[in-house]
């Protein structure tokens, strides 16, 4: 059966079982936008500026676990949506954006709303495509799909010109696509995943260091597993909140320069550290010269290789999904005759809650002026912990943080790598269209709301019940703290 370019597109989202397009129209698409008024497989959300459309896309993945997607016109509908684009390439998370791209005949003729979008996006996708043949269409979207949500995810963009989306051609999907060039490692090494073992059991002072790694590979409950088989504190970084239950006592808090005073002592001084789906990141562990300096080992899990040792040089690297490998470390330490060290492991509990007795996180009470932190800690009260919560960025994120007890993943959505002011309401609808029932709370500041309160709209055509915590300082804080 013969399709147009339009109708490719659509046939082929439905056939990923998308259920929200977030997007803004544009002459390069309107073939799409026609096909797209014309079924019901997934529903599109009018949102009212590109970034937004990306970010809430980009939540929706977050708090589902799907791919999400967005649908931008050309020109300036790409420019506009970079800011997204990058914000989701630096947390790793999958989207696929659609773009609307001149005639094919007028690129590099300085056309009307033309931008080389591939150029424009190459530093901040996982990959991009510009289909010149409708024919090529089809599987293009295919592998698209595949390399957002295959190895360390992130957004691809495929960039379609409007003369493609109104040619012809037989319309066939692939159930899978393979490239040659492409192929992630999921199964880690099974000599590397024993040496690290064996080196957590000979471990005397264990720290168990999780990122955002660990969410996105829903790896949480082997987190749990392993912490609780052998009794090992465990810190997150900001992106890997929730990976492990904050309540617990062997949650030490969240790690580096707005972290805990415990979690930053224990990993400074500990002799075992296994890291898993976390990059090391600059905001985590300062000066790499001055990281850890007292003899310690690493073990490094991440599914990237170029994650591992590319900041700070570590002795078992393991390639690998981390909840496979974590799966496959549960499996030899529980078949293990050998235990933990119990009194070694009990002194370096005595003295992490020496550590922990300093309160670092304790604020003024008394004060007559509501302080911010206890804004969040009444959040946390009144939802009983069970609120999907995102924040824009500055101190209002880092509070939110600190003093929001994420018990479960997925239910702290924020921007982490880029560090976007502005993502808080637009990570809002993109949550509460993928849990329609939850209570979704946006943690924000009185600068970064007003970068897309646009989207107050959206919220309103939608019916979105989101919750906003403005927390007015009257200053942008983080910038003059």
């Amino acid at each position: 059966m013969e399709l147009t370019g339009a109708e490719i597109v659509v046939r082929c989202l439905a056939e990923e079982g998308v259920d929200f397009v977030f997007g803004y129209p544009g002459g390069a698409v309107l073939n799409i936008y026609d096909e797209i008024f014309k079924q019901n497989k997934f529903k599109h959300v009018l949102v009212r500026h590109e970034q937004a459309a990306v970010h809430a896309a980009d939540a929706f993945s977050r708090a589902s676990g799907k791919t999400g997607v967005a649908l931008v016109t050309s020109g300036p509908g790409v420019t506009n949506a970079v800011t997204g684009i990058a914000t989701a390439y630096m947390d790793s998370i999958p989207v696929v954006i659609i773009s609307g791209q001149v005639p094919t005949p007028a690129i590099g003729l300085d056309a009307f709303q033309e931008v080389d979008a591939v150029g424009v996006t190459r530093p901040c996708v996982k990959h991009n495509f510009l289909v010149k043949d409708v024919r090529d269409l089809a599987v293009t979207i295919k592998k698209a799909f595949h390399i957002a949500a295959s190895g360390r995810p992130g957004p691809v963009l495929v960039d379609i010109p409007k003369d493609v989306t109104a040619h012809k051609t037989e319309f066939a999907y692939p159930d899978t696509v393979t490239m040659r060039s492409y192929n992630p490692v999921l199964k880690g090494h099974a000599g590397q995943v024993k040496k690290a073992a064996q080196m957590l059991l000979d471990a005397k002072r264990p720290m168990i260091y999780t990122g955002g790694g660990v969410v996105l590979g829903n790896a949480s409950d082997q987190v749990v597993d392993l912490a609780k088989l052998l009794h090992y504190p465990v810190t997150n970084t900001l992106m890997g909140l929730g990976g492990y239950p904050a309540t617990d006592r062997q949650f030490l808090g969240m790690l580096g320069m707005h972290g805990t005073y415990e979690a930053n002592m224990a990993m400074q001084h500990c002799d075992v550290l296994l890291a898993v789906g976390a990059r090391f990141d600059d905001r985590v562990i300062g000066n790499p010269a001055h990281f850890a300096r007292e003899q310690r080992r690493i073990i490094h899990i991440d599914v990237d290789p170029s994650s591992i040792s590319k900041r700070v040089k570590v002795d078992v690297p393991i390639v690998g999904d981390v909840r496979q490998v974590l799966d496959e470390l549960l499996k030899l330490l529980k078949a293990s005759k050998e235990k933990p060290d119990e009194s070694a492991l009990n002194t370096w509990w005595t003295q992490i809650e020496l550590w922990r007795s300093r309160n670092c996180l304790k604020y003024n009470r008394e004060s007559e002026i509501i302080k911010p932190q206890f804004v969040v800690e009444k959040l946390w009260e009144v939802t009983k912990g069970n609120a999907f919560v995102t924040s824009d960025v500055g101190q209002h994120q880092m509070w939110a943080a600190q003093f929001y007890k994420f018990d479960k993943p997925r239910r702290w959505i924020n921007s982490g790598g880029l560090g976007t002011m502005g993502v808080g309401l637009p990570y809002a609808m993109g949550v509460q269209l993928a849990h329609p029932d939850a209570q979704v709370a946006c943690v924000t500041g009185e600068s970064s709301i007003q970068m897309c309160i646009q989207e107050l709209s959206t919220c309103k055509q939608y019916r979105l019940p989101v919750k906003i915590v403005n927390l007015n300082n009257r200053y942008m804080g983080m910038v003059r703290q």
